[in-house]
Formats: structure tokens, C-alpha cells, sequence
């Protein structure tokens, strides 16, 4: 043999041994694994199917309970719904009336408060006015007779005259 042929058998006997310990250390990993594997499906077997068949068995006796009771959620959620509708369009057609009426009270006190202003105007205008006039008017011929008649009639103290102290007005 060559020393071409020996290198090529040493090159070809290391990559098989490298090749042999590769495929050992994937066996150990995978038989590892598959242990583990092993002892999840185990636990699963011993405590999750139990608990699987359990619910599998509840929802098989209570399944059509559920659903009814999901249709009758669903019915009275749509005549709840149906029902709050009815309410704000109720509600908002109080408060629609209600805005009117205030509107109309407003408009009804604000035409009264016009109106008392306007027959006060007229009662003071048409009634106090006059009065004052002839009462100053009455007043005036008054003062003026008193003081015709004091200065004719001789008093007490004799005649009256403006200034004995006393004011005219």
C-alpha cells in the first residue's frame, strides 16, 4: 500500500469513527428524550385523562343545559337591549317636552314681567303723575288761601306776615 492509500484509510476510519460517535450522542439524546417523553405521557395518562374524560362527560350531560342556557342569555340580552332602547327614547322625549315647557314658562314670565312694567309705566304715567299735580296744585291754593285768610284775620298776636319766622312754601 501507498502512503496515498494509508493516509486516505486513516482519513476514512477517523470520519467513521466521528461519524459512529455523532450517531452514539444522538441516540443518548434521543433516548433521553424519549424517556422523558415516557414519563409526560405517563402523567398525562395518569392525571390528564382522567380529567379529559370528566369534562368530555360533563359537556355530554350538560352540552344542551349550556346551550339553552347561552340562547336564553342571548334572548334576554336582545330584550334588554329592545328595552333601553324604549327607555332613551322615552327619556329623550321627556326632556325634549320638557325643554319646551320651560321655554314656554320663560316665554309666559318674561311677557308677565313686560306686562307688570308696562302697567306700572301706566298707572305711575296715567294715576300717580296727576295725582301729584293736583296735590301739589291743592297744596299751593291751600298755602295760598292760608296765608289770604291769616293775613286778613288778625290773630293772637296780631296779623301775619311773611317774616315773622315762619316759612312759605
Amino acid at each position: 500500500m501507498s502512503n496515498v492509500e494509508t493516509a486516505f484509510v486513516i482519513v476514512a476510519a477517523t470520519a467513521i469513527v466521528l461519524q459512529f460517535v455523532c450517531l452514539l450522542a444522538m441516540y443518548i439524546v434521543i433516548r433521553r428524550g424519549q424517556q422523558r417523553m415516557e414519563s409526560v405521557r405517563e402523567a398525562v395518562t395518569r392525571h390528564g385523562l382522567p380529567a379529559l374524560e370528566a369534562a368530555h362527560m360533563f359537556f355530554l350531560e350538560n352540552g344542551p343545559k349550556i346551550s339553552t342556557i347561552l340562547d336564553n342569555v342571548s334572548t334576554s340580552t336582545s330584550a334588554v337591549n329592545r328595552q333601553i332602547e324604549r327607555v332613551d327614547a322615552t327619556v329623550t322625549d321627556i326632556v325634549d317636552r320638557t325643554r319646551l315647557q320651560v321655554i314656554r314658562a320663560d316665554e309666559l314670565v318674561t311677557r308677565t314681567l313686560d306686562r307688570v312694567e308696562e302697567t306700572t309705566e301706566f298707572v305711575h304715567n296715567r294715576v300717580f303723575t296727576p295725582i301729584r299735580y293736583a296735590a301739589g296744585l291743592i297744596q299751593g291754593v291751600g298755602a295760598g288761601l292760608g296765608a289770604l285768610v291769616g293775613s286778613i284775620r288778625p290773630g293772637k298776636n296780631g296779623p301775619r306776615r311773611n317774616g315773622d319766622g315762619e316759612m312759605f312754601i
